[in-house]
């Protein structure tokens, strides 16, 4: 089979409301969910596999149209988060504009929400439940066989009008057994951030799944069974990025250090093999120690992302968070103890929040003062435990998402906890945020002192201009 992956254009993300100050998380990592696929099949199979990658090439759909043309492929394989469900719609009628011939795959966090939602939507031939590259490999050796179809989990395709839905797949307990993402087969030098020192950059996942029971969380397809690979595995991946002129990492595990004794040793193995990196991971602020922080520091660590989320215990408990304002200061002290710098995230327009709430989170992301902060808007999205007690309480009237999913709209506007502030207020609240964080003339002073090249400085300017044009 000759199958081609494609991360969809997000011309149309349907939540592009909140200004993201810091894209580290938009338009310029690698698609990581496919180029994993993509590394599968090449290992076990004969299929040949191709990956576009819209976002970073910067294609519209005329010119995604053009390259799927010269591809001229049998299956064409998407990843679908319900935020991108539009563009991945239009992507699937532009496929079979095409060839109607041309089988379409799905997969994703989307369908393993809405599976019968999405198989119900034209043009869709095939989803992809859960974790895929097992899946999607024996999807693509029987095809042509229904029967034998219907035997492999992680299946959703229609048979003669009747929805086949052969049930979850095993999670895949040992990732080392996963081959490494195929990077080579997307333009990998053109990947940035605007946290990054230098000008090439890539992500990097190192488990799968989360211990953790944030109420907001939306990442049910890879489940709560937290899954790592070895310290070997991980150190391998980095040292064949950096013979591919890679070394600049994004660590996006949603918490790195859940198993501290897997952290230094990933720590002793790059330095170990003497590899010149610069490296970024997400944590919790009760997930650090500070030996921990002291090995991270000598391997090449220059970032540390903590969810913190809320300036307030009331709000903390509300997000089943599990953490407390005090291991917070504490974490963030020990991490600038070892020079280490340190990014935020905080959410507004939580249950229960009032305005009196939110200005004491800003007081008291200003007080913390890390080197960033990532502020946004709480949506409720599908599959979350917060929007499910928005349903039950009657906050959400209607299962918006579900409508969606059955009717995907251009004009759909994404829920938000109405129940003290509305949309604008929380926007304006958003806004008087950030500005209040980053336009202070010490903090200005300190981001101008400690700049390293005049591409990172391209970088904080263009952040800055977008700090100040916001209205």
């Amino acid at each position: 089979m000759k199958t081609l992956l494609i991360n969809v254009p997000n011309f149309d993300e349907i939540i592009g409301n909140n200004p993201a100050i810091l894209e580290q998380e938009r338009g310029c990592n690698p698609p990581l969910g496919l180029l994993y696929l993509a590394g599968y099949l090449e290992k076990h199979s004969d299929h040949s596999v191709a990956v576009i990658d819209s976002q970073v090439e910067r294609l519209n759909y005329a010119d995604l149209k053009s390259r799927i043309e010269q591809a001229s492929p049998d299956v064409v394989g998407i990843t679908a988060m319900t935020l991108t469900l539009i563009d991945v719609m239009k992507t699937v009628d532009i496929v079979k504009q095409i060839d109607k011939r041309i089988k379409v795959v799905i997969g994703g966090p989307h369908v393993f929400l809405f599976p019968y939602e999405t198989i119900n939507l034209p043009n869709i031939d095939y989803l992809v439940i859960g974790e895929g590259e097992r899946t999607f490999k024996e999807l693509l050796d029987n095809m042509r066989d229904i029967a034998k179809l219907k035997k492999i989990p992680g299946l959703v395709f229609k048979d003669n009008g009747e929805t086949i839905n052969t049930g979850q797949p095993a999670l895949i307990e040992n990732l080392d057994d996963l081959p490494f993402p195929a990077r080579h087969l997307v333009p990998y030098r053109d990947y940035s951030s605007l946290l990054a020192k230098g000008d090439v950059v890539t992500t990097i996942f190192t488990s799968r799944g989360c211990p953790f029971k944030c109420s907001f969380c939306s990442r049910p397809h890879l489940g709560k069974l937290f899954r790592f690979q070895s310290a070997k595995r991980v150190v391998d991946e980095i040292e064949l990025c950096a013979k591919m002129g890679i070394h600049e990492f994004l660590f996006y595990d949603d918490t790195f250090s859940v198993n501290r004794n897997r952290v230094i040793d990933v720590c002793k193995g790059i330095i170990k093999r003497k590899l010149n990196i610069r490296w970024n991971i997400r944590s919790r602020v009760d997930t650090i120690d500070d030996d921990m922080l002291k090995h991270l520091k000598a391997a090449g660590c220059q970032g540390i992302h903590y969810g913190v989320e809320a300036g307030t215990e009331k709000i903390l408990k509300v997000l089943n968070k599990g953490i407390n304002l005090d291991q917070v200061k504490k974490t963030f002290d020990l991490t600038r103890k070892h020079k280490i710098p340190i990014l935020a995230y905080f959410m507004i327009g939580n249950p229960s929040e009032t305005r009196e709430d939110i200005m004491e989170t800003f007081r008291v992301a200003r007080d913390l003062n890390p080197d960033y902060v990532h502020m946004t808007i709480l949506t409720p999205f599908p599959g979350t435990k917060i929007y499910q007690n928005g349903l039950e309480s009657g906050v959400i009237a209607n299962d918006v998402w579900k409508e969606f999913a059955r009717d995907p709209m251009p004009d759909f506007i994404p829920p938000h906890w109405g129940e003290t502030l509305t949309k604008e207020e929380l926007n304006e609240l958003l806004i008087k945020g950030y500005k209040g964080f980053y336009v202070r003339p010490k903090y200005v002073l300190k981001r101008l002192v400690s700049l390293k090249s005049f591409s990172e400085l391209k970088k904080k300017i263009r952040a800055g201009l977008k700090v100040l044009s916001m209205k």
